[in-house]
């Protein structure tokens, strides 16, 4: 079977977690690709049995680096898998309805050059595209980890693709992404997105006032799209986190799109991204806000993107577990929202 993307073997998955006796872990419950005469079947297969979460990661740095950021967002996704495996099957959440798909690893992932990287991150949309489309078409929910927020333009195509509708996309996000359509990298994939038909409604929550160009703003205007910045929930106090959900979420519904929940780790506080910040929102607040719009909307994914362990200031063990940590506790916000 010719696969778009790298599937997790077993082997890579008893390596992700520690059994105990008397507790099973959800190691122990996800579900591994089967086998099948293609790729397709296999979802198709994995559907019929009861999964209905793909975890998928996306092992790359090159948007963020072809954006001038830092690196390092290709190692969220193996940071994430001891703290998400590792967690307790209970009466809350069973692991079953989760399979562990694989990882997409771009052809190449060296280059330094800023306009190299950025013609290689148009190549990793289409692994990207390639990859996903089945998923949607199979009626799976998509949960990416890992890589820069470039991969938004990919996911919000193949989800188009397999759906025939565009899609309404939240983001919680200091930066709104909706940049110059300059070359491809990690602050224009919903401007892309946009012009290619992928995007039909665009909210971005936490934007920070001041890390957004006018000419990027002036942009997002045009296209029709909106925001709750940063400073007007957290800062001013002028409206509360629970009356901007609902609102979002209001406007989403009314869209009759299909929705892509969309965050970006340097949203929160000090966590390790490619552009990490003091002044972000406390992770309770980011996993609520996964919660909520996954209960309130038509939401079709997850995108968690930016993670970059190796940005952590004590070093790289604890960038892992920080990012790590961090990824369990929003898929898990998603997964527990869709038992509902």
């Amino acid at each position: 079977m010719e696969l778009p993307l790298s599937p997790i073997t077993q082997t890579k998955l008893a390596q992700s977690f520690s059994p105990r006796e008397g507790e099973t872990r959800l190691g122990q419950k996800v579900r591994l690709l089967p086998g099948a005469a293609s790729y397709m079947d296999a979802l198709t297969q994995a559907k019929a049995a009861g999964a209905r979460f793909a975890i998928i990661g996306i092992k790359e740095d090159l948007g963020p680096r072809a954006n001038l950021g830092q690196g390092g967002a290709n190692q969220a996704f193996d940071a994430m898998l001891p703290a998400l495996l590792n967690l307790q099957s209970n009466r809350f959440l069973s692991g079953e309805e989760c399979l562990l798909l694989g990882e997409i690893i771009p052809v190449a992932n060296a280059a330094h050059d800023c306009q190299q990287l950025r013609q290689e991150v148009e190549s990793l949309d289409q692994q990207v595209i390639e990859a996903l489309t089945p998923v949607f078409a199979a009626g799976l929910e998509p949960i990416v980890i890992g890589g820069g927020h470039n991969n938004a333009f990919g996911l919000l195509s193949a989800a188009r693709a397999a759906l025939s509708k565009p899609l309404a996309a939240v983001n919680l996000d200091p930066h709104s992404d909706f940049r110059l359509r300059e070359g491809r990298h990690s602050g224009n994939g919903f401007s892309y997105a946009a012009a290619n038909g992928a995007l039909g409604h665009y909210h971005v929550l936490g934007l920070h006032e001041l890390k957004n160009s006018e000419a990027n703003l002036e942009q997002l205007t045009a296209f029709g799209g909106s925001w709750h910045s940063l400073q007007q929930i957290w800062v001013r106090r002028e409206l509360s986190l629970e009356k901007a959900l609902s609102d979002i979420a209001r406007q989403l519904r009314h869209t009759g799109l299909p929705v892509a929940i969309e965050l970006d780790l340097d949203a929160i506080t000090q966590m390790p991204s490619s552009a990490s910040t003091v002044a972000g929102i406390p992770l309770l607040d980011a996993a609520h806000y996964v919660s909520h719009m996954a209960r309130h909307t038509q939401s079709v994914y997850l995108h968690l993107a930016e993670g970059a362990p190796a940005c952590h200031d004590a070093g790289l063990a604890a960038g892992y577990k920080t990012v790590g940590q961090c990824l369990a506790e929003l898929i898990y916000a998603y997964l527990q929202a869709k038992q509902v």
